[in-house]
């Protein structure tokens, strides 16, 4: 059981990757993070798009997959943590995609349990690591009742 961030694209950059330290230093089990980063395609538009997804697929078994796209359905931190451990209690590995600079197509769409917009905004892929980061931290502290989330 836990959780596992699989993106297409570069290593962290240096102040992304202090902001990851930050949450996962504080991220007990369940909520364990693991990174997978795959390499972007060497082509472009669909080609590139369908060879990610093709990636991703080979990576996500029968994982709990949650797709990030700016297409997907906008909720709540609560509601986000209640998803999560929902995943976690079916002793599945959770595993959020964040896709190339393409996107993903719709085999990776199709194969996602849940489909989650941060925004209607569209931000850099190192962003969302770190923003993703810093949910899963949330989405803990909710769970276990603790008072990092305000309402």
């Amino acid at each position: 059981m836990s959780v596992r961030i699989l993106a297409v694209g570069k290593k962290h950059e240096k102040w992304v990757a202090d902001g990851i330290a930050r949450y996962e230093q504080r991220l007990r089990k369940p909520f364990d993070l693991s990174w997978m980063l795959l390499p972007h395609s060497a082509r472009e538009g669909e080609a590139a798009r369908a060879e990610e997804s093709e990636r991703i697929l080979a990576k996500v078994g029968d994982d709990f997959v949650v797709l990030l796209d700016e297409r997907g359905r906008n909720v709540d931190s609560p509601e986000l943590a209640r998803l999560l451990q929902g995943g976690i209690e079916r002793s599945r590995t959770v595993t959020l995609i964040i896709g190339g600079a393409f996107g993903v197509d719709e085999r990776v769409r199709g194969r996602a349990d849940f489909v989650w917009s941060l925004s209607k905004l569209v931000f850099p892929h190192q962003l969302v690591r770190l923003i993703a980061a810093e949910q899963l931290y949330r989405a803990q502290e909710i769970a276990a009742g603790r008072p990092y989330h305000h309402v």
